[in-house]
């Protein structure tokens, strides 16, 4: 007997049809590092109607999916690849941007919009953070998890099992930081005294949001857990 929508994970939901992220996206329901909530649960917590939402789920499963976007059947090294040369150049590109924007718009007008100020030294956080991140997964988790997907290696499964366990944790920082903006940022609307440089921060902001939830998917539901699995 299949298993309800209600009474799945928000992350297993999306790890079998990375189409359902733009569902949860919509209403605000975090699928990332929220993805261990069942659908059901996310939807009390935001107060809104599970019915419609696993209508639209449903709704998805009579389309065909794109077989060459489906990552939850990709390799593990072909994965950490994509995630590398996707989404970690994404952010080294985009971070030094986002701190000067940040950081201009807080000078400019803190003074009236004292969140921007607030948004700035969170965003700061996160540019630290996410570089030092970056760099650990390059160098030292996508190559363990690459030499165990060739065959046992005990020192490979050591660090993966300890990388895994404190990455995991810093994309809880990076999340929570971000959502943190958001709301500061009222999800991103800028207000009739916004300048092009405001509006040019918040529309990165928003780019730079989507994408973090989109990376942070792909590993703690898909590449994290799998290369747990191949340690045992």
């Amino acid at each position: 007997m299949k298993q309800s929508f209600e009474e799945q994970l928000i992350g297993e939901i999306v790890t079998r049809d990375f189409r359902a992220a733009s569902v949860f996206k919509e209403v605000g329901i975090d699928f990332c590092c929220g993805g261990k909530m069942t659908l059901e649960a996310a939807c009390k917590e935001k107060g809104i109607s599970d019915q419609e939402i696993t209508a639209k789920l449903d709704a998805l499963e009579s389309q065909t999916i794109d077989l060459a976007h489906n990552y939850n059947a990709w390799e593990l090294g072909f994965l950490c690849d994509y995630i590398q040369n996707t989404h970690h150049k994404y952010v080294l590109k985009t971070l030094p941007e986002l701190e000067f924007y940040t950081q201009k718009i807080a000078s400019v007008h803190g003074s009236g919009h004292p969140e921007l100020i607030e948004i700035a030294e969170l965003f700061s956080a996160i540019n630290k953070e996410l570089h030092q991140h970056l760099k650990n997964e390059e160098e030292v988790l996508f190559p363990a998890i690459k030499e165990v997907e060739k065959g046992h290696s005990p020192k490979a499964n050591a660090i993966i099992v300890s990388e895994i366990n404190r990455m995991t944790g810093e994309h809880e920082f990076a999340g929570g930081a971000m959502d943190k903006i958001n709301v500061l940022a009222q999800n991103y609307k800028v207000p009739e005294d916004g300048c092009n440089s405001y509006r040019v921060a918040y529309k990165l902001l928003k780019e730079f949001e989507d994408d973090l939830h989109f990376h942070v998917h792909l590993e703690n539901n898909i590449l994290y857990p799998k290369a747990l699995k191949k340690t045992l």
